[in-house]
């Protein structure tokens, strides 16, 4: 794993100011340790920071050059069909200096041009440069499992970087607020693809590639491959959960190619485990794995993770997550570099930095919800959707839109009885019911949060728009296809792979998702909701493909979410601070917030009125953001005695 960073002239060769690039490719230290290396030409400069993974020799240093030296790439991530491609490429006459998988990526454009991408299994982001055609090529993973910043200056110059914070070091980037990513934050709990907290400054989205020609103008991201939703053919149960078991066995093995110690991280999930007992079926020495527990017993899956590892006689590692933890909080907000709510990045970080100090890649069970159809959510959408099949908006939406405006919010009440959600979403469409379900902050909140001049800004902008944008697009009309899809284009990249990349690299660490298999996803893409949602559960095919190996008393227990307990620690040990919080100089003076309105927030929460948690925890996010992000510049993470001047490649 890697950081990559870059900047091109798009409008001449003007000389490229090399000690910004050099510190610009030292804020990603963390990302590569081991190594950096530079490549200059006219108007064009790429770095690279370097975690040696496959090929650890000098053969493996980027930026890396094709035989003649016209054309090189700097690369982030791992191209695990790299073994096929190397003997396809040397078939079709290209020579190769290493078996490393970067050099396949300037082979594959040469011999393929922007449809490289197209023949590449792996989680990647990489810039090639074409010395000839003056050509800049950048390419994002299909999931955006690796990410990937630009931004075009007023001046014609194009950067990009693995991390926001390395462009933020450009003096001439204006760091301006989307005001439309704050809504989408305080929405999702995350900014959304393609946007960033800035203005000027995109995420390449997933599935994209970008190529760039000197005194051309900058196009659209090409979007190279999409899943697709549509159920093809059919055959029996049991023949459909072998192919399952084989497909991931396949996406788990080659995962496991690495010159450095491997692991996985082990929640005691369905996910997990699954991943872990193929790993165990394919290695001859025991896995290493690690796992986050709690002191509340609610949040805390220890115990199960505990009998996986000794069904599979790991070598497995826990760590207490308590509340002095939340002191890293600061630190947390400067690894994402825009406001990201996700309680569970903490613990996510604190089982990257268990795991990295045994092992520099790990596997994980990312992704399974999402392609399984494990989400809670799933099956109460796909039930909704069923009755507002049965009776028109302009009944539904008077009646149920009533009754849930009138229905109390009962937080502390058994769950059979919190029928407030399902009866908003009866009043609403299919995208807007399911917004309401995602939402981090509910809407009610929502419209209290913002200055009357913010939301004059926001001019009726409605963040629900992103979800209803994939949703459109799907190409299916099954409901539960159609959120499936979206999560996989919203939630999926934006949340769960943003925080694993980023709380991963902050450790130095690799993480590898076979579960986000693109083959594997496409064939389950094509099967039937039945078999995926089957009642009411999730996952039905996965546990039923899993039978054999896994205990039934981890494939069928209540499904545990990866968070933390702030309803409590924000009654309790983090009170104060919540108060604080809310009264804070750079919340009140950004001019964004209803100063007043969070305060009552802070009361009726540590009253016990309501469960304002997730709204409390996205303030305080949003802060900390403000105050050791958008207000200063950031530094090398780089040591002294690893800092060099950049040399012309």
């Amino acid at each position: 794993m890697c950081g990559i960073v870059g900047i091109f002239d798009t409008r001449s060769q003007r000389p490229l100011d090399r000690d910004l690039l050099a510190r610009m490719n030292d804020v990603l230290y963390h990302r590569g340790p081991d190594d950096s290396g530079y490549h200059f030409a006219a108007g064009i400069g790429l770095g690279h920071r370097r975690l040696s993974i496959i090929d650890l020799s000098p053969l493996g240093r980027q930026p890396l050059f094709n035989e003649d030296g016209t054309v090189c790439v700097t690369f982030n991530g791992e191209i695990y069909n790299y073994p096929s491609l190397f003997d396809e490429l040397k078939a079709r006459g290209h020579k190769f200096r290493s078996r490393c998988d970067t050099e396949v990526i300037v082979h594959a454009w040469e011999e393929w041009g922007a449809d490289c991408v197209r023949h590449f299994q792996g989680m990647y982001a990489f810039a090639i440069w074409d010395e000839p055609n003056q050509t800049l090529f950048l390419a994002r993973d299909r999931f955006g499992e690796k990410p990937l910043y630009y931004a075009l200056l007023d001046d014609g110059q194009f950067l990009f970087g693995s991390e926001l914070k390395a462009l933020l070091l450009h003096p001439a980037l204006r760091r301006q607020f989307d005001q439309h990513a704050v809504a989408d934050y305080f929405s999702y709990g995350y900014v959304p693809e393609p946007r960033t907290i800035y203005r000027q400054v995109h995420k390449l989205p997933p599935a994209h590639s970008l190529t760039l020609r000197r005194g051309a103008t900058v196009p659209a991201p090409h979007e190279y491959w999409d899943v697709a939703f549509r159920a093809t053919g059919s055959a029996d149960e049991p023949e459909i959960c072998e192919e399952l078991v084989e497909r991931l066995r396949k996406a788990v093995g080659m995962r496991m190619m690495a010159d450095v110690p491997l692991g996985a991280f082990l929640s005691g999930g369905v996910d997990s485990s699954s991943v872990v007992a193929m790993m165990a079926s394919l290695s001859p020495t025991p896995v290493a794995t690690c796992s986050i527990s709690f002191d509340d017993r609610a949040f805390d899956e220890s115990r199960y993770a505990a009998q996986i590892a000794q069904k599979f006689e790991t070598n497995h590692f826990s760590r207490l997550t308590a509340v002095e933890d939340f002191n890293l909080l600061d630190r947390l907000v400067t690894f994402y570099d825009e406001p990201f709510a996700d309680s569970s990045a903490l613990p996510t970080y604190l089982v990257c930095a268990l795991a990295r100090e045994r092992v520099t890649v790990a596997l994980s069970g990312d992704g399974g919800d999402e392609i399984f159809a494990g989400y809670r959510r799933y099956y109460w959408h796909h039930k909704e959707d069923w009755v507002r099949s049965l009776l028109p908006l302009l009944i539904r939406g008077p009646v149920f839109g009533l009754l849930g405006a009138a229905y109390p919010k009962l937080d502390w009440a058994p769950r059979v009885l919190r029928a407030k959600t399902t009866l908003q979403n009866l009043a609403y469409d299919t995208v807007e019911a399911y917004f309401n379900t995602v939402c981090a902050v509910p809407e009610r909140v929502r419209r209290q949060l913002f200055s009357p001049s913010f939301r004059r800004e926001l001019q009726g902008y409605r963040a629900s728009d992103v979800l209803r944008r994939h949703i459109e697009r799907a190409g299916t009309d099954d409901s539960l296809s159609q959120i499936q899809y979206a999560d996989l284009k919203t939630y999926l990249p934006g949340d769960i792979l943003t925080k694993v990349d980023r709380a991963s690299m902050a450790n130095s660490l690799e993480v590898r998702v076979p579960l986000l298999d693109h083959e594997l996803v496409q064939w389950l893409a094509s099967l039937p909701s039945s078999i995926k949602l089957r009642g009411r559960e999730g996952k039905y095919l996965l546990k039923k493909a899993m039978e054999p190996y896994l205990p039934n008393e981890i494939l069928y227990r209540p499904k545990m979410g990866f968070a933390v307990p702030l309803k409590a620690w924000f009654r309790g040990p983090l009170s104060e601070r919540a108060r604080q919080i809310v009264s804070a100089s750079t919340l009140v003076e950004s001019g964004i917030f209803n100063v007043p309105f969070l305060r009552s927030l802070v009361e009726e929460h540590q009253s016990g009125a309501a469960d304002h948690s997730a709204a409390i925890w996205s303030l305080m996010i949003f802060e900390s953001f403000l105050r050791n992000v958008h207000c200063r510049t950031f530094e090398s993470s780089a040591p002294l005695r690893d800092r060099a001047a950049p040399v012309a490649g």
